[in-house]
Parts: C-alpha cells; structure tokens; sequence
C-alpha cells in the first residue's frame, strides 16, 4: 500500500553537499525555485522509498532505509539530465537534515535534545583519545577551519533572504570536510545553523531568530579562534575541537530518585526524557527520544513517549512513572551530561522514590536563587555536550501572584514570587506547541492566586526574572503568612505534576484566600557592576516585578546584530541619520562600548572594493564577520550580565 503524505525522509548533510556540487552554475541559479516547485508535489510513501512525481515523465526516488538518505546513490531521478538534474538537488534540499550516526552506536545511545532546543547534530566515531586532542592544530585541520569561517561569514553576509540552496550546501561541504578533519564540534554548530537558515526562509513554526543568532555567534567564535592560529585565548584547543560522541564512565552502583519528566519535540525530533538525583545530589537523564517523519503528530507522540518503558536494565516502569519512583542500578555508565547508558551490562530495578521535600531532592531547593541563576549562566560558555545535567533548571519555592501581561508573541505569562521576599518571577510556557499540556497547565494555574508551590524550571535569560515552567509540586508544610494553601494532589502523583505530560485539574488546586497587590518597591539601582555600560538608575522595577517601560537602550545594537542575521550584510546600509541616532542614544544611555562596536559594523558592512568599473568585488567577508562577531558577543555578555543582575534584586 502506497502512503500520501507530504513529508519527506531525513538526508544526511554530506548528501546534500555532494548533490548541489554536482549541479553546473546554471542549474545553481535555478535551485531555489525548483525546489519551490517541487516541494507542491505530493509525495507518496512505500517501505524505505519515497516518490514524488514532477510532471506526467518524472518521477523522482528517494531510498531511505530507516528514514534517512544516506548516499547519492539513494536519490534517483528519472529526466534525461540525471544524475546532474536539478529535481535530485532539489529533493535533497527539501530533506530534514538528519543526524549522523556510526553503526557502532546502538539504538539505546541515540542522543537525547532537551525540550524547546536544538542539539547539536553529528556523532559518527568514537571520541578522539585525550593526548590527541591536545595536540596543535594540523595543516588540514586548520584548512578545514579557514574553509568554514569563509562559507559561515558568506551565509553571515547574505542573511537569511540570501542564504539559498547553494549557500547552504557549500555550508554542509566544509562542515563535512571539518568533521573529516577532527573538527566535530565546529562541524556539528555549522549544520545547527544551516538548519535554522531552512527554519527562517520556510517560516517554520520553531523558528526562533535568537536561536539563529546564537548558532551564528557559536560557529563563527570557533573559527576565530581556530584560524588564529596557536593564540586561541583560555579556551583549550581539545574543547574547540569537540568530540565525535559522548564518552561514558563507569558510576557501578548508582541509587536513582525520580524528579520529574517532559516531553521533547523540536523540528526532527520528539519524545520525553526523565529526570533523576542520587545520593550525592547529581541530575541524570533517561531518554526515549526518536526522529519523527511526520510534523502533525510528533506533539502527540511527545506526550505519549512519557508512557513508554525505561530502557535500562529490567526496569520495568515508564518515564512518567519514574518521575515519582526510583532505580537501583548496577553497572550503571553516565555521560558527562548526565546521560545514563544503556549497554548490555547495566543492570536495573525498580526501587522507592522521594518527596521533593525530602533529602536527596530536598537539596536542590536549598540553594539560594541567585547562585542557582549564577550557575545556569556559567554553564551556557561550556560546549553543549559538556555542560553538567540539568545545568539550566532552577529549583524554586513560589507563591503565585497571578496572570501577567503577555510576553514575546503573545505568550501567556504567571507571576510568582520566590519565597517570602524574593524576586517575583514571570513563570512562561516551556513549550509553545498547542497540543503539549503546558500552556493549559499555566492558564489554570493563573486563577489560583496565592498558591504556594514547588517547581522545576529553565532559565530564561532576560532582563527581568523569567523561567519556563516545567513541573509543579508540593512545598514544604509550614505556616502561611498570607492564608493560602498548596496543591491539594492525589496521593497516587507523589505530589508533584510534569506539566508537559500530564494536565492539572480544577480539583488539584487549592482554595486560597485573595493575595493583596504587592507593595510598590522603591526604585533600585541597576547593575553597574554587572556591566561598565550599565547606567546607575536607568532600569528601576514596579511593584509587579516587570521593568520599568524605559531603561538602557541595549537592543539598539542587538537589533541591528539581528536585522544584519535576517537581511545581510546590505541591513546596514550607508543611513548616516540612522546611524547618528543609534549612536547618540547608546552614548547618552553611557554605552560608550555599544556605539563603538555598532560603528565598527557599519563601516565593515560598507568597505566593500570595487573594480575600475565601479562594481562590487567578490571578497571572504573576514572583515565584517569579525566586526558582526564583536557585537554578537557583546550583547550575548550584557544580556547575561543584566539577567544575573535582575535575579540578584541588582536591577
């Protein structure tokens, strides 16, 4: 039987490189309208081939075994022109890039994507041995990097609206030719970016511009200091490097106590990962995680992946059931991620779990929110398969104040304010799609004013304290000063919700008396020690915790780092009055280092040579892409700076 759908298979990212290279410079031209056109056509499904008629003569044959494409002998096309057609490169064009794997990995070890986030993609060989990694680098390596930062800043300087097919492809060529290199990490960032690039030009639902921006800003910071040569700052050149995958060390006998579930569900991926402590306080993660083919149920999927069996050992419990359970595990591997391994001699059972309030969990709560948000944004420099588990959740008691004003989009939003006299926090959706539990969860919780509660969040770095909101459970018994009460849970939830898998009920809240509108807070001084722009008096804070409507101009520059991402390198077009407004207000506001960095770009933007006819000549682009990655770092460092000021009641 032979299945309608318009989704197409996987392609690995060397594929798509190899296939547009194929291609002359007339069909290049062409590339981005065929594929247009080509994504219209339906697309019909039988085993492992996908076919796709282009008109009453052509039919086009993708072989994906598993789902992905993964060689060019996979993709067949049956016009005159082929195998050099534009119909291959434009399939492998409309292709989801999928993630590289070695046939030494096992299923049990595919990598796991925290939820709202796209995870670095590549893991082929085993991991380079340390001695290794710490040698300089070589003659290819280092081509490989120049070759990478030249196709990264052409994307740079083409921005989105200019970053076609071929753009992108020369992109994933030189990612494939630095991961032959040894350079996985750098590869891995610049096939994130070349999927984002696909994100923004289809308007997919996911796509974020910050995440763009980030990508950008990761990719071409590991080229600098790659191509500049043994002088690469305090950053190890093993860590530049990255690994082909995760290594696991032996842990032997490991206690594990549920802490809480969520779902996963980004562009290509969907299903739920589970969250534990042990003994000594660390986080681990169990994942069920799997590549999706088909958008319109992979949110379904997420949420049914928590009902899914643990794969470790005998374990015979589901992720949402070891949220509030726990495991004793023998043999037990763990990542430097958290990752638990699930080889053929771990050994699992099922065991007692614990209250949120008891010890081990216990633990997590009693650390000051300040030093919590302190590590959340040390952990953000680390490499992202380095960075500790669970590094961006914070643990926070709270008492819900009410609804707030809608966020970024139109999203909705929930004040609550961290123990008896912390910051009040805007508690957000910690993932957007209508058919995840957790915008219904923060709409219900938004008519229990009052309630006290525990919860499990991540960072949302911003200016003023803001977390998305991924479990709730109860608090510690203790006197109320305000008459409210906590969850009023059945006993069989252990009391405590994973909001992205389970939906609260009217029933589950309890009654609490009205709260009084907080007080008004005098006006505080912002954080000028956090940052030497930051202007003293300029951000005060109301009494609802949300910032005062006029503050340091700090988007101007982080605007036109965005507009440049978007538009290209022409965004900064030779608008004198523009550009004296954008410098005298950051000069008046004191960000002195603002106006310099966004002078900078501008004049990189417009130093572009010409021959004796007065055209533009062709160049790398390596003047202005280190000018944009000055200021990309520049607004990255001060919105840190101000989001660890708003959480330590600074600003």
């Amino acid at each position: 039987m032979t299945a309608r759908t318009n989704d197409w298979p996987g392609v690995r990212p060397e594929v798509v490189a190899e296939v547009v290279a194929g291609l002359s410079a007339r069909l290049q031209k062409r590339l981005d309208g065929a594929a247009a056109k080509l994504a219209e056509r339906p697309v019909a499904r039988e085993g492992d081939e996908w076919r796709v008629e282009v008109d009453e003569e052509t039919v086009l044959v993708l072989h994906a075994p598993g789902g992905v494409v993964a060689g060019q002998d996979g993709v067949r096309c049956g016009c005159l022109l082929a195998p050099a057609c534009v119909h291959r490169a434009a399939a492998v064009t409309l292709c989801p890039l999928a993630e590289a794997t070695s046939e030494a990995e096992t299923e049990a070890e595919q990598p796991t994507v925290p939820t709202g986030s796209t995870a670095p993609t590549g893991t082929t060989e085993a991991a380079q041995a340390p001695q290794e990694q710490a040698t300089p680098l070589t003659a290819p390596e280092l081509a490989a990097a120049r070759h990478l930062h030249r196709a990264a800043a052409a994307v740079l300087a083409a921005g989105v609206s200019g970053a076609g097919a071929v753009a992108q492809a020369e992109l994933l060529r030189a990612a494939h030719r630095a991961r032959l290199a040894g350079l996985y990490r750098p590869a891995a960032a610049a096939v994130t970016v070349v999927t984002r690039v696909r994100a923004a030009r289809s308007g997919a639902p996911d796509h974020r511009l910050a995440d763009l921006v980030a990508g950008l800003r990761e990719l071409l910071g590991l080229t600098a200091a790659l191509t500049a040569g043994e002088d690469v700052g305090e950053v190890p050149v093993a860590e530049l490097r990255g690994t082909a995958r995760q290594s696991y060390r032996e842990e032997g006998g490991l206690r594990l106590y549920g802490l809480f579930a969520e779902p996963v569900l980004t562009a290509t991926h969907s299903g739920a990962v589970a969250w534990g402590v042990d003994a000594d306080g660390r986080l681990s993660t169990l994942g069920e995680v799997m590549p999706h083919d088909d958008a319109a149920a992979a949110a379904p999927q997420a949420v049914g992946a928590g009902n899914r069996t643990v794969r470790l050992g005998d374990a015979a419990l589901s992720h949402r059931e070891f949220s509030r359970a726990g495991l004793a595990v023998q043999g037990a591997t763990r990542s430097a991620a958290g990752r638990l391994g699930a080889g053929a001699g771990v050994r699992a059972v099922r065991a007692a779990g614990v209250a949120w309030t008891a010890e081990p969990a216990a633990r997590l709560w009693s650390e000051p929110a300040a030093a919590q948000v302190a590590r959340a944004l040390a952990a953000q420099d680390l490499p992202y398969e380095g960075r500790p588990a669970g590094s961006d959740l914070l643990f926070l008691d709270v008492t819900v104040l009410g609804p707030a004003p809608s966020g970024p989009g139109g999203a909705p939003q929930l004040l609550a304010r961290c123990a008896e006299d912390g910051p009040v926090v805007a508690l957000r959706a910690a993932h957007e799609h209508p058919e995840l539990p957790f915008r219904a969860n923060l709409a219900l919780l938004a008519t229990a004013p009052g309630l006290r509660a525990r919860v499990i969040g991540r960072l949302e770095r911003a200016d003023r304290p803001e977390l998305r909101l991924l479990a709730i459970g109860s608090p510690p018994e203790g006197p109320d000063p305000q008459g409210s009460g906590p969850l009023a849970l059945t006993a069989d939830r252990a009391g405590r919700v994973n909001l992205g898998l389970e939906r609260l009920q009217t029933a589950d809240l309890a009654a609490p008396e009205p709260v009084p509108e907080p007080a008004p807070e005098p006006a505080r001084e912002t954080a000028s020690a956090a940052s030497p722009d930051a202007v003293p008096g300029t951000t005060p804070a109301d009494g609802s915790g949300l910032p005062a409507p006029y503050g340091p101009p700090v988007h101007v520059l982080g605007r036109r780092v965005e507009q440049t991402v978007t538009t290209g390198r022409h965004a900064l077009g030779p608008s004198e009055a523009t550009a004296a407004a954008d410098r005298g207000l950051l000069r008046a506001a004191g960000l002195s280092t603002a106006a310099v960095l966004l002078d900078g770009l501008r004049a990189a933007a417009a130093n572009q040579r010409r021959d004796v006819f007065g055209r533009i000549v062709a160049d790398d682009h390596d003047a202005f892409a280190n000018a944009w990655l000055a200021a990309a770092w520049y607004t990255e460092e001060l919105a840190t700076a101000l989001c660890s000021a708003a959480w330590s009641g600074e600003g």
